[in-house]
């Protein structure tokens, strides 16, 4: 198969070795990816209180969450949601028979994201790692209360991800902080790294069959703000989820900086959160049976078993 000018199509054995070496230059600063990936499912697994539960992965990357979440939940219904066609282009040729997996091409830096997701009922839990550190402090802001807004009472964010301490407030602790981390790398892979993150971009940059996709990455600009962002510090998001509306915030794992953060919302909404999920600034009404929870889901069905999105 070939694509354009003699361009080779991404097959999917192609899609899983890339996907694999991701995996694998992940763990030079997240030495415990797997555990924190699993006490993430375990978190959903108890708390969405269903065994086929609506499942959101915010910046899912290539699917690495999204697959563990239904090798455990085959019965759930995963949308990862990301906006670098890199990692949307890897997973949908990894992946483009998986039960329960949709992929969506959105920005969450861009209000009314959840629109395109075609929601008929509220997400039962959040997830992500690794992905929103991304975000300028006012585009996370925003995300958290469009979330609030998608997500059915009680529902959960669960965040892995490195969480910083303010340094001019507890340097002792934000400096045990990292070293712990770095201790533990040194532990689990004495030997170092094969690929780092950078490297991994430049052997994908120069591969034919990914440029394309690399190009179309930096026009859109994905991870412009990246170097410039105060959104990897714990604070940050335990005030911005507050503010959101998040009754119960707090951390379930941890192993030095490396922490899964959880935000819970109401058993009930406030008024003011009860919004139209296509339509942020379009509040429900609170007597018309069609809302859900205080929700108007107008979207066509969700059809979580088919891969791909838009």
């Amino acid at each position: 198969m070939t694509r354009g000018q003699g361009v080779p199509e991404l097959d999917r054995d192609s899609a899983r070795d890339w996907i694999e070496r991701w995996d694998r230059q992940q763990e030079e600063s997240l030495p415990d990816r797997e555990d924190r990936f699993t006490a993430l499912i375990d978190a959903v697994e108890e708390g969405a209180g269903r065994p086929d539960p609506l499942v959101l992965d915010l910046g899912c990357g290539p699917g690495s969450l999204s697959v563990r979440l239904l090798a455990r939940l085959p019965q759930a219904a995963v949308i990862g949601i990301d906006a670098d066609p890199v990692a949307l282009a890897l997973a949908r040729a990894a992946y483009p028979d998986l039960p329960g997996l949709r992929l969506v091409d959105a920005d969450l830096r861009v209000p009314g994201w959840s629109g395109p997701l075609g929601l008929n009922r509220p997400a039962d839990a959040a997830v992500s790692t690794t992905a929103l550190h991304w975000l300028p402090e006012p585009d996370l802001r925003s995300l958290y209360a469009e979330l609030a807004r998608v997500l059915r009472p009680g529902g959960l964010l669960l965040n892995g991800d490195h969480f910083g301490l303010d340094k001019e407030r507890s340097p002792v602790l934000a400096h045990l902080d990292k070293a712990l981390r770095q201790r533990e790398e040194l532990r689990r892979f004495p030997g170092g790294h094969p690929e780092s993150w950078h490297a991994w971009w430049d052997a994908a940059a120069a591969d034919p069959v990914l440029s394309g996709h690399v190009a179309e990455r930096q026009h859109r600009h994905v991870d412009a703000d990246h170097h410039a962002t105060s959104s990897s510090l714990l604070a940050t998001h335990v005030d911005a989820l507050a503010s959101a509306g998040f009754a119960e915030i707090g951390t379930l794992w941890q192993r030095g900086d490396s922490r899964l953060l959880c935000g819970v919302l109401p058993a009930r909404p406030p008024t003011s959160l009860a919004a139209n999920p296509a339509n942020p600034a379009d509040p429900a009404d609170p007597a018309d049976p069609a809302d859900s929870g205080g929700w108007r889901f107008t979207q066509p069905p969700l059809d979580g078993a088919q891969p791909g999105g838009d």
